[in-house]
């Protein structure tokens, strides 16, 4: 078979077909966790986080808040995949044989920003947040009643780590950040110095994206053991949250992240309509379970 222009683009367009199917059937959870924000720059950064615009009675004139008080960027880093496809194959129109990897390439690419979103969460014991703390810390500093105090969002151990969120909100306890989404692209021109020396036609994805923290307040971190008693201390802390001044932020935990290791705990605290002991599971339903690799230690 003669190779042409119109078998080129039935082929990039058969490969992308098989793309596009797996990476819309592949199922993420990170945007259950992390506000997509849209990127214009080569980053972003972010002054407003820490600053909530709480109500006051009006007396005098109006408290205006410095957005600028917290500053926090998140640069955009470039990602790709690429593969080659000999010329002769899409000669022979040995398309079939390619296809299952085209679906793998969809398919890691759609989890793509899963490893990136839920990886962070894993680091956060030892990344800095915006307060200069790392994101789950003992020590982050608030100013309450005209003192410095510190409060913690961790619970330190030696088992594996879990988290406790709250995705209630317009923030979230992570951002994802996208400059330029998953792009399926190819080179086939036989001009082109790859195809002429190499004889392979490449097809691959391009994305410029990246994640970092967002409000450590809605965020709990614990490598305690994961059971009732943990989990109803990590609640309670969680809903005492208070931003600078002292006033509370009414933060509810709404999503329970583990590692493989902890899903039967978790399903016995989430699922279970018992306790161990036969008594009644007061926290059933309490929070939407999620079960991750990406935060395995």
């Amino acid at each position: 078979m003669i190779i042409n222009g119109q078998t080129l683009d039935l082929a990039f367009r058969g490969f992308k077909t098989v793309y596009t199917e797996a990476f819309d059937q592949a199922e993420t959870h990170y945007d259950k966790i992390a506000m997509t924000v849209p990127s214009s720059s080569r980053d972003e950064s972010y002054g407003w986080i820490g600053q909530f615009p709480q109500l006051r009675e009006w007396v005098g004139p109006r408290h205006v808040k410095n957005l600028a008080a917290h500053g926090f960027t998140i640069t955009n880093r470039t990602f790709e995949s690429t593969v080659a496809v000999k010329r002769s194959d899409v000669e022979d129109d040995r398309l079939g044989i390619f296809k299952p990897m085209f679906a793998e390439m969809g398919t890691f690419a759609r989890r793509h920003p899963e490893e990136l979103v839920f990886s962070l969460l894993k680091d956060g014991f030892t990344a800095p947040s915006f307060d200069g703390s790392t994101f789950f810390a003992a020590d982050h500093e608030l100013e309450i009643d005209g003192e410095k105090v510190e409060v913690s969002n961790m619970d330190a151990g030696s088992g594996p780590a879990w988290f406790l969120l709250d995705t209630s909100r317009a923030l979230r306890p992570i951002i994802w950040q996208e400059r330029s989404g998953y792009e399926f692209q190819s080179i086939t021109d036989s001009n082109d110095p790859h195809v002429f020396m190499n004889d392979q036609y490449l097809y691959g994805v391009r994305a410029r994206v990246n994640a970092g923290f967002g409000l450590w307040q809605l965020a709990y971190g614990s490598k305690a053991t994961l059971n009732m008693t943990s989990y109803a201390a990590a609640r309670a802390a969680m809903m005492d949250f208070r931003a600078d001044g002292g006033r509370i932020l009414g933060v509810k935990p709404t999503v329970l992240v583990v590692p493989p290791a902890l899903e039967a705990a978790a399903l016995q605290i989430l699922n279970a309509l018992l306790t161990e002991d036969g008594g009644s599971n007061v926290w059933a339903n309490t929070a939407q379970l999620i079960v991750t690799p990406y935060v395995k230690g």
